[in-house]
């Protein structure tokens, strides 16, 4: 059966039409995406509309969510490289390489799960700060709390994630989707309940976040039992360093973007810890968490965009992975080209909504209860922020693809110079000179320049699938 299934896949990967391939490898991964983007975003639009917690607590939720990120910067790279590997190896039929690399994969995922909860366990309190958790007393307090008990979580939440790209690469990206969907809908439930009558609080929404992971986790492992193309044996998961150094090297660029993303992210919080307290407005204790908890809402919405780019980006890595393998750059050029016009597509339409609705989204995070001073604010950092989105799409996209197609290296120096060299040096820069609004000119003008780069190095991409068709037809 399992064979017959492998055939099967190959075959379709290798002859179906693209734009079908593509929605049916993408979808169930934009609808991952979304389902794990919405773990942190469920837990922080119960908690804003919380009376006890609102704003300080969406502050919180601001400070403890880089933290998350970096958990999940390990996951894809356990992930994402493993993925690209297994979908190269089964296009040039090297089956015993593809096995072997998933289960170097979850033995990797586990240990580097346990041993991240322990650092967070050990040093919350410095952790907390660095990344702008003491911005006043209320924040710290409720960021501690959260941050205890997802600690807690992060070995299920590091292993659901790793997987989540492998059993796509397995050839089923449907039960990926719905082993996050379960975790995601478990979250949504509990979520009210912890937080509204139990009065939990902060601790009720990670408890919450926890549990669900752990159901994805579970259902991850039910699937690792019996995979549709791949085996994994007793031999599989005796540690293979050399193989590990290859498909972390495929992984390394999506390390390296959300890890990146997270120090951005420490730049702009401090930022804004620290032009907040020299605001008029925002100066007052009452307020000087504000500008900490919008910009974090922002980011929240913004997640929500990128998941539906990277999930489009993402999807493609076992099809254009399988078109390298196979030798297809008719294929890959054809991937690439509907890629980056679907993600500029998206982007665009998320640029509409964002400008003309800023109102309706903010309301979504409780709004009603915070002062003038909080949606006025809001409401700039929206059209701000965000006003580049087409090109943030285009560049994402840029990265995932030039990983797929086995250029790690010059996805990662995309992904650096948009995260590290602009989106740190920017967040630290502008706001010596526009106090507050330098940190929200921060994105669009590093989405700019990051564009430019994006673009020759698509061009030449372009350029080297013609040499490679020209060459295949003249065999």
């Amino acid at each position: 059966m399992s064979s017959k299934h492998s055939d099967s896949v190959n075959q379709t990967l290798a002859n179906a039409p693209l734009g079908t391939l593509m929605r049916r490898y993408a979808l169930p991964c934009i609808i991952s995406l979304l389902v794990a983007a919405l773990y942190n975003i469920v837990d922080q639009i119960f908690i804003a509309n919380a009376s006890y917690l609102g704003s300080a607590g969406n502050a919180a939720n601001t400070a403890v969510y880089p933290l998350t990120v970096i958990a999940l910067a390990v996951a894809v790279m356990i992930g994402d490289g493993c993925c690209a590997f297994v979908s190269i190896a089964l296009g040039a039929d090297n089956r015993q390489d593809a096995d072997r690399s998933v289960g170097n994969s979850v033995l990797l995922s586990v240990v580097s799960g346990v041993v991240l909860m322990l650092v967070f366990l050990l040093f919350d309190d410095p952790i907390l700060m660095a990344f702008g958790g003491g911005v006043n007393e209320t924040t710290f307090a409720h960021a501690k709390e959260y941050f205890f008990w997802i600690s807690l979580g992060i070995p299920f939440y590091v292993f659901g994630q790793a997987m989540n790209p492998i059993i796509r690469a397995d050839g089923n990206p449907r039960f990926a989707m719905i082993a996050t969907l379960a975790g995601a809908i478990l979250n949504i439930i509990l979520d009210p309940i912890f937080i509204y009558p139990l009065k939990l609080g902060m601790a009720g929404a990670a408890i919450a976040t926890v549990l669900g992971q752990v159901l994805t986790t579970v259902l991850s492992l039910l699937y690792l039992r019996k995979m549709h193309i791949l085996h994994l044996g007793k031999n599989d998961f005796r540690p293979a360093l050399k193989l590990c150094g290859k498909f972390l090297s495929l992984g390394v660029c999506s390390f390296l973007a959300q890890i990146s993303l997270v120090a951005a992210m420490a730049a702009i919080n401090n930022m804004l810890r620290i032009y907040s307290a020299s605001d008029p407005v925002f100066g007052q204790a009452a307020y000087t968490h504000i500008p900490m908890a919008v910009v974090g809402i922002v980011m929240k919405v913004f997640q929500i965009i990128i998941s539906i780019v990277i999930g489009m980006a993402a999807g493609c890595i076992p099809i254009v992975g399988f078109q390298v393998g196979a030798n297809r750059p008719d294929r890959a050029k054809g991937i690439l080209t509907r890629l980056m016009a679907g993600e500029f597509l998206v982007g665009l339409v998320s640029l509409l909504i964002v400008e003309c609705f800023p109102n309706a989204l903010i309301s979504v995070f409780g709004s009603a209860g915070e002062s003038v001073y909080y949606t006025e604010f809001a409401v700039k950092a929206f059209r701000t922020y965000l006003c580049l989105l087409p090109l943030a799409c285009v560049n994402k996209a840029a990265f995932i693809f030039l990983q797929a197609l086995g250029r790690p290296w010059v996805s990662t120096f995309l992904s650096m110079l948009r995260e590290v060299v602009l989106g740190v040096g920017l967040a630290l820069l502008l706001p010596r000179f526009f106090a507050l609004d330098g940190v929200l000119y921060s994105m669009p003008a590093a989405d700019l320049v990051t564009f430019l780069f994006s673009a020759v190095i698509l061009f030449f991409t372009y350029r080297q699938f013609n040499r490679e068709i020209k060459a295949a037809k003249s065999v």
